[in-house]
């Protein structure tokens, strides 16, 4: 039985063959092209459009138009369509030479790229080499960081922590439990000067330190409400203060799963036995180096962020007082946190980091 009009054959000649594959295998395509270059790899080797679109997780109608695009106009007909406007100045080949040299090269006198250094080493255009990183999204100037947990039971305690967010157990409440530790009350030697029109707020780069505290908090992962509590100390005994506070607040009828830390004041022997005489209280730490896991970090990220960080405090109480109202007025109308990725997203995305790494030979 006929389920459609029959397909044209397409055939990818040793040439065109080699172009795409090096395409698909080049760190540097842009994954538009890389997945146009595998949809044509794919039906030249006999493979119908629908086979294609579930092995390349696309559409049909993504297949059948580069297909035929493919069959038309060759390897030129995968790259986009020219726009109208002024004729282009910079050649493909210059594009490929600036994106390369960006990614894998670097300059003699200098740790990254400058817009200015490479388009003197390219033989463009500074706005060129500025077009050119933003249509391929480079920021050499950028840094970020990262950590490999060498946690020997890493995929079991993200299976673990992941499941207990995306399907938490019923009649019981899961706690994301952290300290934000030694945050400090400081004062700037000089009055504030308030923003303007124009001018953003300015205040005097140094300061005087007036103590530390910290920040205590169990994040309700189902509701965003946050218990905290700060203390001055930040000991195994203040770690067993506010796990009496949590109890205090949490229904008696559900059980509390805790997700929390490898710290060392979790794990004293005076908290394991506090915690063994409560059966309903269930312990889930997060492997080592990957504080990343644990979803209270981001409402720690958002009161360093919207209260901390400018804020102005004479004493410590000031602060405390501070991080207070900040927790009353988040509680008067929280918001959730919503976890997305699966235990299997992580990973895949973690293989893709280490062959990152190895790629480059660090």
């Amino acid at each position: 039985m006929r389920t459609g009009r029959p397909k044209k054959a397409l055939t990818v000649s040793e040439a065109d063959r080699e172009i795409l594959e090096r395409w698909t295998r080049r760190a540097t395509t842009a994954q538009h092209l890389a997945l146009r270059a595998r949809i044509v790899l794919a039906c030249g080797d006999g493979h119908s459009n629908t086979a294609v679109a579930k092995r390349l997780n696309t559409t049909g109608h993504t297949v059948g138009k580069w297909r035929e695009r493919f069959r038309r106009l060759g390897v030129d007909g995968l790259t986009d369509e020219p726009r109208p406007g002024a004729p282009r100045t910079i050649t493909d080949a210059m594009v490929e030479e600036v994106v390369v040299k960006t990614l894998e090269t670097k300059p003699e006198s200098a740790t990254h790229w400058s817009t200015r250094l490479m388009a003197r080493e390219a033989g463009v255009s500074q706005d060129s080499v500025v077009r050119i990183w933003h249509a391929f999204g480079l920021k050499p100037h950028l840094e970020d960081t990262f950590k490999l947990s060498k946690d020997p039971f890493f995929i079991e305690k993200v299976r673990d922590i992941v499941g207990l967010y995306l399907s938490p157990p019923d009649r019981a409440i899961v706690l994301s439990v952290d300290e934000k530790s030694q945050v400090q009350a400081l004062d700037r030697t000089q009055p504030l000067l308030p923003m303007s029109p124009g001018y953003p707020e300015r205040r005097s780069h140094d300061y005087v330190r007036n103590g530390t505290t910290s920040l205590f908090a169990a994040l309700d992962t189902a509701t965003g409400e946050v218990i905290g509590k700060c203390h001055r100390q930040h000991r195994h005994q203040e770690f067993l203060s506010f796990l009496k506070t949590i109890e205090a607040g949490v229904p008696e009828d559900l059980d509390v799963h805790l997700i929390m830390d490898n710290y060392g004041t979790h794990k004293t022997p005076k908290i394991q036995h506090w915690l063994a005489r409560r059966p309903h209280w269930h312990v889930h730490f997060t492997p080592t180096g990957a504080s990343w896991l644990n979803l209270v970090e981001r409402f720690f990220g958002e009161i360093t962020e919207k209260r901390i960080r400018r804020g102005v405090f004479k004493s410590v109480r000031e602060l405390e007082q501070a991080i207070e109202d900040y927790l009353h007025t988040h509680n008067q109308n929280p918001r959730p946190f919503i976890w997305t990725k699966t235990a299997d997203e992580i990973f895949r995305k973690i293989a893709r980091l280490c062959e990152g790494i190895y790629r480059s030979g660090h």
